[in-house]
């Protein structure tokens, strides 16, 4: 695992283009702590840089990669899976490697198959390659997005560049690439849902999950294609061939066995991060089963009951005789330094501080000589495991026609009754819709209908000026319309809603500050077996009704794993791991409040220019004096996302706030 940074330019390479190309690599050395190295070609205009963490070959298997004839040139973050078997083969067939590393496997394979390369790649990854013959330069990133990638293409007379690297500041470090917010993505932040492919700061693009970028120079300027290699696509419905229960329950086994086998390979020792899940219990139990000696667990404890699942955790723990390690988070870990942190490394916003407690995780997974884990990420997106999904499922995934009238009843109100704590950010306390939605699903899916509440308490929230200039913007429209509709079309309900899901929640949250960006943060590794993409094309074929059964969620997976967990975590229905919100505890509320004084006073709201300072101070009000449930819950979220815009801004927009120096007073 590492970070990777660069820059291509169209005609020959100046120096103001190739000093900062350092500080590019430099700004990113959390995620590669072992050393940094670049490829220079002042002729071609390119410079790719590389920060390493040894995680395999740790001799050896430095980067930049290159071919024989040094024509094409390799940096990769992530890990390939299977690479001992594809390098015996690509042996066998004359390729010669001066490496043991997973990563120069891609070089090989490009030689062979060419752009199809990227079919036979397994694992978690973003990586930049330059074919010399061909003068391009090829991007990648892994089928769900675990591994960021981000880019700006700047235009002028003359002249173009494309700039990219693993995070966002290590672009903001040259200065083509401009300092600012996109406007239209700060409303996104606030509702949390991003568009596929944006950024919260102007001209700053993701490369989107199961996709590719070809850059190819045409004269002085460049071609751009982007290339979907791979999707979700889930099965029609009139397609969909139904097997023996047993069977999907057989198929999950094989391929979780596989796919955690692949990830425990590294030539350090490989850890698990535990919840009272099923998802990570069901990490540890396999991968426990694997291992001759007793595996490292690593568990966050709350300090709220309602909110806390350790100990189901220590009992998982216990079963397997895992060495076990439970690192309680207060306030004073949640808030403070440890939150302007975390926004620094996720470089967008977040509705819960969650975020915060995963990067405490890792920093003491780092402290006890861990640079990976196995993670459970991955599992309610395939198996169907959140509170949304079962929603809709039993809204508008079963044919009510064949119900009786009490029995239709009760599928509509069952939901509605669960999951009560998370109200607000997690489901809506009522079913609204949105036009472009339903026209796209049939249907609104459940998981977007928060934000679409949290928008209608945000949106006034603006400036005149900005709300004017928002005016015709629909964010949740937009987000409808990103979608593949052919991905869509013919789908069952619950397939439109995992999917939908799928392209923005997962790689833009989940992934992204509840995932690598917070790992990586302290040279750490997370490795989520659910998203092997073998286990995902196995998933995608369970039948819907399979995948809920009723009213039980990932019916499955639980099947599947049932010989492994504790009774009590089978029986269990679905639980939101989130941490207790602000509004929670006294001592929360004091250093939630810290931060906002410090970074929201009314001379800094008008400073950043993105809310009406009136209306803004009279809601945060409110918002004290609130004791409706749901409401609390949904502005709590609310909060955090208008924090963390005005702490984002001093950290990357005006400059003025460094990380070591980040700690109120």
């Amino acid at each position: 695992m590492c970070g990777i940074a660069g820059i291509w330019v169209s005609n020959n390479m100046s120096n103001d283009d190739a000093v900062p190309a350092k500080e590019m690599v430099n700004i990113i050395s959390h995620r590669g702590p072992d050393g940094s190295s670049f490829h220079y070609n002042k002729e071609k205009g390119l410079m790719m840089g590389h920060a390493r963490l040894s995680i395999i070959d740790l001799e050896t298997g430095s980067q930049p990669l290159y071919n024989e004839d040094k024509e094409n040139v390799l940096t990769v973050n992530g890990e390939f899976y299977g690479y001992k078997k594809i390098r015996s083969e690509l042996n066998l067939e004359g390729f010669n490697f001066r490496t043991k590393s997973d990563s120069e496997i891609a070089l090989y394979l490009y030689e062979k198959h060419g752009l199809d390369f990227v079919h036979h790649l397994r694992g978690e990854f973003a990586f930049a390659l330059y074919d010399g013959k061909k003068d391009r330069l090829i991007v990648v990133r892994d089928r769900f997005g675990i591994r960021p990638f981000f880019y700006h293409h700047h235009k002028s007379l003359g002249k173009e560049a494309f700039v990219y690297g693993s995070e966002i500041k290590s672009l903001f470090a040259h200065p083509l690439v401009p300092r600012e917010f996109d406007k239209q993505a700060v409303l996104h932040q606030l509702i949390h849902t991003m568009v596929p492919g944006s950024s919260p700061y102007k001209d700053v693009h993701a490369l989107k999950p199961g996709h590719m970028m070809i850059i190819q120079r045409n004269g002085d300027s460049f071609e751009m294609t982007e290339k979907c290699y791979w999707d979700m696509d889930f099965p029609k419905e009139n397609e969909r061939e139904i097997k023996d229960d047993n069977y999907y329950i057989d198929g999950v086994k094989e391929k979780l066995l596989e796919a955690v086998s692949l990830r425990l390979e590294a030539d350090v020792p490989v850890g698990c991060y535990l919840s009272g899940g099923i998802d990570s219990c069901s990490m540890l139990g396999l991968a426990s089963a694997m291992q001759q000696s007793p595996v490292k667990a690593y568990t966050i404890s709350f300090d709220h009951d309602a909110y806390d699942e350790s100990k189901i955790a220590i009992e998982m723990a216990e079963r397997v005789n895992a060495d076990h390690e439970i690192l309680n988070l207060s306030a004073d870990e949640l808030y403070g330094e440890n939150y302007i942190k975390t926004l620094w490394h996720a470089e967008r916003t977040f509705y819960n501080t969650l975020g915060v407690a995963k990067w405490g995780m890792s920093k003491r997974v780092n402290e006890s000589g861990y640079r990976v884990v196995v993670t459970g990420e991955g599992a309610d997106e395939l198996f169907g495991g959140y509170p949304a999904f079962k929603r809709d499922m039993l809204r508008y995934g079963y044919d009510k026609s064949k119900m009786t009238a009490e029995e239709a009843k009760s599928f509509g109100e069952l939901m509605d009754k669960n999951n009560n704590i998370f109200k607000g950010a997690i489901l809506s306390e009522d079913i609204i819709s949105h036009p472009t939605f339903e026209k796209l699903c049939g249907f609104t899916p459940s998981w977007i209908q928060p934000w679409m509440k949290t928008l209608e308490i945000a949106k006034p929230l603006l400036t005149d000026e900005l709300q004017a200039e928002l005016k015709d913007y629909d964010p949740i429209g937009t987000i409808a319309e990103s979608f593949d509709q052919s991905q869509i079309e013919e789908r069952h309900v619950l397939d439109k809603a995992q999917y939908t899901w799928i392209k923005t929640m997962l790689e833009c949250q989940i992934l992204n500050w509840g995932g690598d960006r917070v790992d990586m943060a302290n040279s750490m590794e997370s490795r989520p077996a659910f998203l092997d993409h073998h286990v995902a094309e196995f998933a995608r074929e369970i039948p819907p009704h399979i995948r809920i059964k009723g009213n039980i969620e990932k019916w499955v997976l639980r099947e599947a794993m049932k010989n492994i967990l504790p009774e009590v975590l089978y029986k269990r229905e679905k639980f939101a791991f989130m941490a207790p919100p602000s509004h929670t505890g006294e001592s929360k509320k004091k250093a939630f409040q810290k931060l906002m004084d410090e970074f929201m006073s009314e001379e800094r709201i008008r400073e950043v220019g993105i809310f009406d300072v009136k209306r803004l101070t009279q809601f945060l009000e409110d918002y004290k004096n609130d004791t409706d449930p749901v409401l609390l819950v949904r502005k709590d979220a609310l909060v955090n996302h208008i924090l963390g815009l005005h702490i984002l801004y001093r950290q990357f927009i005006k400059q003025d706030l460094k990380v070591e120096d980040a700690i109120t007073a």
